[in-house]
């Protein structure tokens, strides 16, 4: 019996595929691509305060814990800020399938730029990172959506198995990268990234034509394209004249500071906008309430992400440093950088097990509100602060803790993440305005952004010549985490009777009376 038009005919080349059959044969193209970039990225990730804290004479950069967290913070918040530019980029003049390719380009000369061993190149293989990235996340993730033009339930389970190519590279990503820079050093482990991407971009190449007309270049009677020329044009000068004047020393730059400067600049974005949309859009009092509600949750995203991001810093260091990490039956050191895997494995394991919990709870209408989810993700990511509390007890006495104090961290908040990530996006799109739909998503990158900022901040407190105060700020990370979910919990009651509000009995989403949970 011949499968359906729009099933793939098989796998390529004999191989098991990734994604079940029933989607259109761009899914794997796209999985393969998502999987490959993540590898790189979450790979590079793992390495990368290590790299910038580690002596010169090993390796390393040689800076101090509060200036790499700093940079740490400055990078992994511009990965997000850059997908806005990134996603307008591909409307109006490349369209999401060159744009992918051309990010995917940028971040392999990235990766290879770290590994290049001079420290002039480090900073421009970062601004490539972030450029590439800017081009290619929000893209491909339009891409899968554009492979499903009907909706509906297939779109849904298409990306999950799309999120599943994600925490699959996560997953291999530190495992892989870590392992060849602890054997070869840090910079063979940035090659090894940029090798995962290239290996994306070439299947890319080879398969891109089962994508058929998804993510092409928007017609020119819908985009200007020489008006998005001058516009890149100008910002490349601009962008090129500060690469030059960092490079030859006319500007001198303390990442401390950008990072706080950031932060501020950050908060009055959103300030404004928020303010902007109270006052100057027009908004009915259903849609401001509305409105109020997101605000209360972009703060909470915040929150939890600079708790949550501590992974790639705080606790990167943590295992390295204060770990035990040597099995003596093997006669082998675990790299830091391994645990850098345990939540993407976690999410992959538990992923499922969260979903039919959600299925089986609304079954029974005691799904939890959006709200309400939010304030499990804060108290769990919490209660995995606390453990972290007892674990720099034993290390400020003198001690070095075994793997089980980071291990049950990571899936405390591999368990927060799922309570709390999944849910985001889409409340914002049920609760903004329709004319705000996608100003507001914009806007929600920036809870993100700033998250990762305040997380190299705040990691950059844990200082290794002050290991007796360790105790001390996870006590206190873990009582403002809690505190704030304690808070959205005790609001979650008057948030939920917001959300189901309607304006002259109907949604302002759609035509019927808001869903009573998610």
């Amino acid at each position: 019996m011949a499968p359906p038009a729009d099933q793939p005919p098989g796998p390529a080349a004999g191989l098991p595929s990734p994604v079940p059959s029933g989607h259109p044969p761009g899914l794997l193209t796209l999985f393969l691509t998502e999987m490959w970039e993540r590898l790189g990225y979450y790979g590079m990730r793992a390495l990368l305060v290590l790299f910038m804290v580690d002596a010169i004479a090993h390796g390393g950069l040689g800076l101090s814990d509060v200036t790499a967290t700093a940079i740490y913070g400055l990078y992994t918040a511009a990965v997000y800020l850059a997908a806005l530019p990134g996603g307008w980029v591909a409307d109006q003049w490349l369209g999401a399938r060159r744009s992918v390719w051309c990010g995917g380009v940028a971040i392999a000369s990235g990766y290879f730029l770290l590994a290049v061993p001079r420290t002039d190149t480090f900073y421009l293989g970062l601004l490539a990172v972030v450029i590439g990235s800017g081009l290619l996340k929000p893209n491909i993730s339009a891409l899968v959506g554009q492979l499903y033009p009907e909706g509906g339930a297939r779109r849904d389970a298409g990306f999950t198995w799309f999120y599943m190519g994600i925490n699959v590279g996560a997953a291999l990503g530190p495992l892989l990268c870590s392992t060849v820079g602890q054997r070869f050093g840090w910079r063979w482990g940035f090659a090894t990234a940029g090798l995962g991407m290239l290996l994306g971009l070439l299947q890319l190449r080879w398969t891109g034509h089962r994508l058929g007309t998804a993510g092409l270049p928007p017609p020119a009677t819908e985009c200007h394209p020489r008006r998005v020329q001058r516009v890149l044009l100008v910002a490349g000068l601009v962008f090129t004249a500060l690469i030059v004047a960092l490079w030859t020393g006319w500007i001198e730059v303390d990442p401390v500071t950008v990072a706080r400067g950031t932060t501020y600049a950050i908060v009055l974005i959103a300030l404004a906008y928020f303010g902007a949309a109270f006052g100057c859009f027009g908004l009915s009092a259903v849609e401001r309430r509305r409105l109020g509600i997101i605000v209360v949750l972009f703060l909470a995203a915040a929150l939890f992400w600079a708790g949550f991001e501590q992974t790639g810093s705080t606790f990167n260091l943590f295992a390295d440093r204060y770990t035990r990490r040597q099995i003596a039956a093997l006669s082998w050191t675990i790299p830091a950088g391994y645990f850098q895997s345990l939540g993407a494995v976690f999410v992959i394991v538990l992923a499922p097990l969260m979903a039919a919990l959600w299925v089986r709870l609304a079954a029974r209408r005691l799904d939890p509100a959006a709200p309400v989810k939010f304030a499990l993700g804060l108290l769990l990511l919490a209660s995995g602060f606390a453990v972290m509390i007892r674990a720099a007890q034993w290390v400020a006495a003198g001690a070095h803790v075994g793997p089980v104090w980071l291990v049950t961290t990571y899936f405390l908040h591999s368990v927060a993440e799922l309570c709390l990530s999944p849910v985001g996006l889409s409340t914002v799109t049920q609760l903004a305005p329709r004319r705000l739909v996608s100003q507001m998503l914009g806007v929600w990158f920036l809870a993100s952004s700033l998250g990762n900022l305040l997380a190299g901040l705040i990691a950059g407190g844990f200082r290794a010549e002050a290991v007796a105060a360790f105790p001390a700020q996870y006590l206190r990370i873990t009582l403002i985490l809690a505190a704030g979910g304690l808070v959205l919990l005790a609001l979650a009651p008057t948030m939920v009777r917001r959300m189901r509000q309607r304006e002259n009995g109907v949604s302002p989403r759609t035509d019927t009376a808001l869903p009573a949970g998610d």
